[in-house]
């Protein structure tokens, strides 16, 4: 309840800034948005005014929010096979790489916003009970020889307390996104990996969350920030549902830094991707928008200044492969 009333309050003052700035008056309209996007947020006639770039094409903020939507709409179910089909694979060290940065210990509570079908998500939960095993190996080969005073106090010590603990420090993860098709898809491939403990699966817009402010240790989006119309806001909303001390990570696209590999991956962009999307996906539009939104999002440099500007400190970046990808991290104090 807490939380619907915060972001009512957040939606109006926001609303009513954009109205102030763009000198726009605003009237009461019925709703733009189609019937079929219900998670999709709709805009007032302030707001459709405003123009911003959906690839190479310039739209209004109102459009390019809906054609999102249906680009992942429309590929949800290809979607995990085109990311191996697109980066021959190289999307999955990608992501090992992030969960290797970030070494959640156990007890972390994640927010995975545009999570889609759960990658990161699932990587996570994994990576925290590979840890947990580890320990427990180690606590075993430790105690093979114990004392008869631990002997004794593993007879006394009640069974309930340990269940207590071993709870208390479950790590937990939220799959965050805008895209029900996205959600659907994902909630299935956990099912078929057997995994429902500590994973839950949230419709939300990374523009307003609908969690309570300083709830999560660990933020993360990977190849979704680009997507977002104002990505000003959603880092703010990064920041907002942070607990002090938490931790920001962005895996997304961004710009290559070797001329010469530059110019090989814009080839292999331009002329490749969209026809793997056609092939596969049954998709070439949206594999196309894909390639142009990547040449839209702004280089490590400017990214990282504006996480800065959002509040966020120590913020630093890796380039991966090259630029084709930079992973960017920052801590809200």
């Amino acid at each position: 309840m807490a939380a619907s009333i915060r972001l009512l309050a957040r939606r109006i003052v926001r609303d009513a800034f954009r109205t102030i700035n763009s000198s726009v008056s605003v009237r009461i309209v019925s709703s733009s948005c189609p019937s079929n996007l219900s998670a999709c947020r709709c805009f007032s006639d302030g707001a459709a005014d405003k123009s911003t770039h959906f690839g190479f094409e310039t739209v209004s903020e109102g459009e390019k929010a809906e054609r999102v939507y249906k680009v992942f709409e429309s590929v949800a179910q290809k979607y995990d096979v085109m990311n191996d089909a697109m980066s021959l694979g190289v999307h999955r060290l990608w992501k090992d790489m992030l969960l290797h940065v970030m070494n959640p210990q156990p007890g972390i509570r994640l927010l995975d916003v545009a999570g889609g079908t759960g990658d990161i998500s699932l990587r996570f939960l994994n990576y925290v009970r590979s840890q947990q095993e580890r320990v427990a190996r180690r606590t075993a080969r430790a105690n093979q020889t114990p004392s008869w005073q631990e002997i004794s106090t593993s007879y006394t010590t009640p069974t309930e307390g340990i269940e207590m603990e071993t709870e208390a420090r479950e790590s937990r993860a939220v799959v965050c996104d805008i895209n029900k098709e996205m959600l659907k898809v994902g909630k299935q491939k956990a099912e078929s990996m057997g995994v429902s403990s500590g994973l839950s699966w949230v419709v939300g817009d990374a523009e307003e969350l609908p969690f309570d402010d300083d709830q999560f240790d660990v933020y993360t989006i990977a190849f979704g920030i680009r997507n977002v119309t104002h990505i000003d806001l959603a880092l703010q909303e990064a920041v907002r549902v942070l607990k002090p001390g938490g931790r920001f990570m962005c895996l997304e696209f961004s710009k290559v830094t070797n001329p010469l590999l530059a110019r090989l991956y814009d080839a292999y962009s331009f002329q490749m991707i969209p026809v793997l999307g056609e092939v596969i996906a049954g998709d070439w539009k949206s594999y196309q928008y894909l390639v142009e939104s990547i040449r839209k999002f702004p280089d490590q440099e400017t990214f990282k200044q504006m996480i800065e500007d959002a509040g966020l400190f120590s913020v630093r970046y890796h380039n991966l492969t090259g630029g084709v990808v930079a992973l960017h991290s920052g801590f809200k104090l």
